[in-house]
């Protein structure tokens, strides 16, 4: 299966940090999939979840260079 490459992502935990990374995703990659395979442990109704600037299903295939955000809705300072 032919791989994407420069897939920008950027990631940001519960605790408020986060980072940003290029990865090579394969194709026919979902969102739901990228989520569950980098963000082992959380759940997906706690983030919100952008490609290219835009709120997306979880079944949405990624394509070479988008730029996905994935927001924590609420932080555990804020839940303190």
């Amino acid at each position: 299966m032919k791989r994407r490459t420069s897939e920008i992502l950027l990631y940001t935990g519960t605790r408020g940090g986060g980072y940003v990374d290029c990865l090579d995703v394969p194709e026919g990659q979902t969102v739901e999939k990228l989520f569950h395979e980098h963000m082992a442990g959380e759940r997906m109704e706690h983030f919100a979840i952008c490609v290219n600037h835009q709120p997306v299903d979880p079944d949405t295939v990624l394509q070479e260079g988008d730029r996905v955000a994935i927001t924590p809705l609420e932080t555990d300072e804020a839940r303190a």
